[in-house]
């Protein structure tokens, strides 16, 4: 059963994206609806895991974890594959849900993000109302549908 404290919980949506268009329109399209979320913003794996692990810029910083992750694949200095099997290999990270969101479609970059423990692949469309959809369509399973792990205990 719901209580009002999780209805008001803002979710704290992690996006690992290096290109600034595509972190426009995610924002977008996420602040669009009627869920309450938070979006914070790393520029690739390296960055993300400084984020989720409170180092470098953010060491200090009060950032929150995540309730989802949602990872690029192709960045610069670490990739979003490098990324993930960090994420899942990290006992304090691991719990964390991330869906791939890339434009790659190759077979090899799908099976190698669920080897690695990616929660679902989704292929970015070019078509920019086809994207805007397919980050609606994120946000209503993840968030409507979905019990997302609570903070670690």
């Amino acid at each position: 059963m719901l209580t009002n404290q999780m209805i008001f919980k803002p979710i704290d949506i992690l996006l690992v994206e290096d290109n600034p268009g595509d972190v426009r329109l995610t924002k977008e399209a996420l602040l669009a609806g009627r869920v309450l979320n938070r979006i914070y913003v790393a520029s690739d794996g390296v960055e993300a895991l400084e984020f989720l692990r409170h180092e470098g810029q953010y060491a200090g910083q009060p950032v929150p974890r995540p309730d989802i992750i949602l990872l690029d694949l192709n960045m610069p200095r670490m990739d979003g594959r490098q990324c993930l099997g960090i994420i899942k290999a990290d006992p304090h990270l691991r719990r964390i849900p991330v869906v791939i969101l890339t434009t790659s479609e190759a077979d090899q970059d799908v099976l190698k993000s669920y080897d690695l423990h990616a929660n679902c692949y989704i292929a970015k469309p070019v078509d920019m109302a086809q994207f805007i959809k397919v980050v609606h369509s994120i946000k209503q399973f993840w968030f409507s549908i979905v019990n997302l792990p609570a903070d670690e205990i």
